[in-house]
């Protein structure tokens, strides 16, 4: 029973094989309404339930929809309506979910209880998104980069801005999928060490981290949970905002990435964003195909 945790704890053909079933469904579905089924409908009769510790647009619709489209249907929980919110333990509301429903995707605020939560589960859990990482996005963002330049392997991208959780899950891509990628972060929001692999390295200097990138790619500087600091990390980070001329240092063609929500004017200029090399769309869309393959995956349908 295999769960969708983090990147790196997935067999690296798994994902090869996640990435090439999210492009043939996609395409297999053009020019379908959005609530019509798959080919097949191979999630019919399945359930799955969805844990919102932290608020959501894209992972709460994607989830859904894709759902609805492979043919089962959705059960949408905020902590506060769980007993979860009341005290009972991950361990126990996961094993009574596991009743009810064939797998359990959770947007968690600590990474500790997506563990929890997947150790006393007798069902398949997907990470749709933690403290510590967010893979579910970037295997969209994979999806993208693919559909967009041809390939993932080879090429140079870079992630400008902090080091955080999703952050995290790129670095785990660069070397499942073999491209180079430099983080461009200030030190006190650079990544450890210990996270880097063979193919990424760390620069301070923002000019140099996007000389020749294929993908720029960048997050919001405050996240939930983050409002204290907002100005301090505004102050700092103010060298990484994505504008037109970063983007010129980049090669001729290269994306620029956002997994949203984004706030025009901080991380990312609105020139660059709303503009012609922006493939923030596709990319969001591509939540929806990703995440509907990895649901195949987790459930071998």
């Amino acid at each position: 029973m295999p769960h969708f945790l983090d990147l790196d704890v997935v067999d690296t053909a798994a994902l090869h094989a996640i990435l090439d079933q999210a492009h043939a469904m996609k395409k297999a579905r053009a020019g379908q309404p959005k609530g019509g089924l798959d080919q097949g409908a191979p999630m019919t009769g399945r359930i799955l339930a969805m844990i919102f510790e932290k608020s959501s647009t894209r992972t709460r619709a994607s989830f859904d929809v894709g759902m609805r489209q492979m043919g089962g249907g959705a059960l949408s929980f905020s902590a506060q309506d769980m007993q979860l919110g009341r005290g009972e333990s991950v361990e126990d509301t996961a094993r009574a979910l596991s009743g009810y429903v064939d797998a359990i995707m959770i947007r968690a605020k600590s990474h500790k209880t997506l563990l929890a939560l997947s150790e006393a589960a007798s069902v398949p859990v997907i990470n749709g998104l933690t403290d510590k990482s967010h893979p579910c996005q970037i295997m969209a963002d994979m999806l993208t980069v693919k559909e967009r330049l041809g390939r993932v392997n080879g090429l140079r991208m870079t992630w400008m801005g902090d080091a955080n959780n999703v952050a995290k899950s790129v670095i785990d891509a660069a070397e499942k999928f073999e491209f180079h990628l430099t983080l461009g972060c200030p030190k006190a929001y650079a990544p450890s060490q210990e996270k880097l692999n063979a193919w990424t390295c760390w620069v301070e200097d923002p000019v140099e981290a996007v000389a020749n990138a294929d993908v720029i790619m960048t997050d919001t500087w405050v996240s939930m949970g983050q409002e204290k600091e907002r100005e301090e990390r505004l102050r700092i980070l103010s060298p990484y905002r994505v504008n037109e001329d970063l983007m010129a240092r980049a090669s001729q063609d290269a994306l620029f990435l956002h997994c949203l929500p984004a706030h025009r004017g901080e991380e990312v200029s609105a020139e660059v964003i709303d503009g012609r090399q922006s493939a923030i769309w596709d990319q969001a869309e591509n939540r929806l195909h990703a995440q509907k393959a990895i649901l195949r995956y987790c459930l071998n349908v």
